[in-house]
């Protein structure tokens, strides 16, 4: 969102970090160069952090919006923490707020302020975008403050989702919470129109294709496939559960238990982020992931050779390009996925026209790129067949589905996606 908000005269409002060991001139100092590139810091304490961040929003909202009701706490606390920080934005939205203002208010750390806003502001126009998935209402109901998360959603002028499922799963959430049935794409609620819409969010595709025919990400990529005398595989995602991550190694093993010739010569190459350390779900599936990992490698691996390469670090960008034009296959499989924006980044670097991508028919991206091997992670002989089907495709077949899928990609960028939001939230 980089290039769209500064090619814009608005302003962004968002947590600046944890501001509070520093003195008084340094904290000037922040405010000076967050003022100087349009930003505004809405400041919160470390516990407000803990609990509205990983407590509540991360600990409750992501797992139950990503069909994970094993992973709830036992008890649910912290709710009047998380109303008192999307209060705090929404207190801050109102300090700057000018008369013909377009408000966008994104995902679901803040589902609470359109409402919030709306209180302090009638007649703003506000826009609310959610970037994961809304979940079935069985699934969605789980949560106690289900109706008042809702009408915190519903005090904007327009809600987005990515896939038509998202917003179908919504408006079966308002029927059954409040009674109110769609018009259209619409709901007449509390006197207003509020419309719902399906806006699929991209990536700065012409930034990273400039970035894929750099010398310094040619180099790059030479060098990760120096040593290689097979095909490369490739995964890029946060340690997170919702990735499939696990499964997608039970993939690759299966592949080689099915397809012996590929012994000895692919190489997959799983980058796993570190996120959220300090929620216990994200310790787990690391251990998981790493056990996985070790008993793979253990069984399969020679002295000159171990299927499975696995890094659990950020990257930088020269080296996350470089890893997109080096894969001869990109593996994005996530169990659930509002988007994935992964998917999308390896098909806009891919210039050369060549690579394959296997990507889970959960991730919203599916319903978009469908020139991609479309799999199901949890069926683990799919998605391994699926993985050698990649490995074997023609030079001619791989360059017809990655020119198709680059178009969509490069026409459909993330300033279309936030031109049509705005667009729409002020027709």
């Amino acid at each position: 969102m980089r290039h769209p908000h500064e090619q814009s005269n608005g302003l962004w409002l968002g947590w600046p970090g944890d501001m509070s060991a520093l003195d008084d001139v340094e904290r000037a100092e922040v405010q000076r160069h967050l003022a100087s590139r349009r930003l505004v810091g809405v400041h919160l304490s470390p516990d407000e952090v803990s609990v509205f961040y990983d407590r509540i929003a991360n600990s409750v909202l992501w797992p139950v919006c990503h069909d994970r009701l094993d992973q709830l706490p036992l008890r649910v606390e912290g709710w009047d923490v998380y109303e008192r920080v999307n209060a705090r934005f929404a207190d801050c939205v109102a300090e700057v707020w000018q008369p013909g203002d377009r408000i966008w208010v994104h995902d679901y750390h803040l589902l609470r302020v359109p409402a919030l806003i709306r209180e302090r502001i009638p007649d703003a126009r506000i826009g609310f975008f959610l970037h994961i998935p809304f979940p079935t209402p069985e699934i969605f109901f789980a949560l106690a403050r289900r109706r008042w998360l809702v009408t915190g959603m519903l005090g904007a002028d327009l809600i987005g989702f990515h896939t038509r499922r998202h917003r179908g799963h919504f408006a079966a959430a308002v029927h059954r919470l409040l009674g109110l049935d769609a018009h259209g794409n619409e709901f007449d609620y509390r006197g207003r129109r509020v419309r719902v819409g399906v806006f699929p969010m991209s990536i700065d595709a012409r930034d990273f294709a400039q970035r894929a025919e750099s010398e310094a990400v040619r180099t790059e990529a030479a060098r990760i496939r120096r040593n290689d005398t097979g095909p490369l595989l490739v995964g890029i995602d946060r340690l997170d559960y919702s990735k499939g991550i696990p499964r997608r190694l039970l993939a690759v093993e299966q592949l080689l238990v099915k397809h012996p010739e590929w012994r000895e010569r692919i190489r997959f190459l799983q980058i796993a982020v570190p996120s959220r350390e300090g929620v216990r779900a994200y310790r787990q599936v690391r251990e998981e992931v790493e056990s996985l990992v070790g008993r793979i490698n253990g069984m399969y691996a020679v002295p000159t050779w171990a299927p499975i390469h696995y890094v659990h670090r950020g990257v930088p960008r020269s080296l996350l390009v470089g890893l997109y034009r080096a894969a001869d296959v990109m593996v994005v499989t996530p169990v659930r996925d509002g988007m994935n924006l992964v998917a999308k980044e390896f098909v806009a670097t891919r210039t050369d026209d060549d690579g394959v991508l296997v990507l889970s028919e959960f991730a919203g991206a599916a319903e978009e790129l469908s020139e991609a091997l479309i799999v199901n992670p949890y069926d683990v002989d799919e998605t391994a067949e699926a993985l050698h089907t990649a490995l074997v495709m023609a030079p001619n077949e791989r360059a017809q589905r990655m020119r198709a899928l680059r178009e969509r990609v490069t026409t459909h960028d993330v300033a279309r996606w936030a031109a049509e939001f705005l667009d729409a939230l002020g027709a």
